[in-house]
């Protein structure tokens, strides 16, 4: 939980909650995220593996990937911006298992350092029909998951990515 306190996630997107279930996130080229870790947007053009722990495959889980600082850290005004949302996850499986609500939005960061936060929920009444959002920006995981009775998260992890120079790619 550290982790996420520092970097802000824990206040800003997240209330306080105790992690209960594994959740490891690995991009194609084996690059596996970890808290304030920065991976380059060439690496993470496309979906992640995401692998669910938990407690046996009855129970389903719900997925939100979520960039809190669009379009900018130091004036995000649109806060929340949602790259991706998959529900129906059965636990101890991993993500294509599940319902994918929004398509994965390969993450482009233009000005700063943008932080991009997976949170795993925890789906109390089995399988279920999440309202879809209207938009991407100005997404909130708080009211989400009180719109769809998640409750608090039961894992999070995040990173950062900003602009990939020329330089940087070489």
């Amino acid at each position: 939980m550290e982790p996420l306190s520092v970097g802000r996630v824990i206040g800003e997107v997240l209330d306080y909650f105790n992690p209960s279930v594994k959740m490891d996130v690995t991009f194609s080229s084996n690059k596996r995220v970890y808290n304030g870790h920065e991976l380059i947007p060439s690496i993470i053009s496309s979906n992640p593996r995401v692998e669910i722990g938990g407690e046996d495959m009855r129970v389903a889980y719900t997925l939100i990937m979520t960039d809190p600082d669009v379009p900018g850290p130091s004036d995000p005004y649109l806060r929340e911006h949602l790259h991706w949302l998959v529900t129906d996850i059965p636990g101890t499986t991993e993500v294509s298992f599940g319902k994918e609500v929004v398509s994965y939005e390969t993450p482009k960061p233009v000005i700063g350092i943008h932080r991009y936060i997976f949170i795993l929920y925890k789906q109390h009444r089995g399988r279920q029909t999440v309202k879809s959002p209207s938009s991407r920006d100005c997404f909130n995981t708080r009211r989400f998951a009180e719109e769809n009775g998640l409750g608090l998260p039961v894992a999070a992890v995040y990173f950062n990515a900003q602009r990939e120079t020329a330089a940087r790619r070489r």
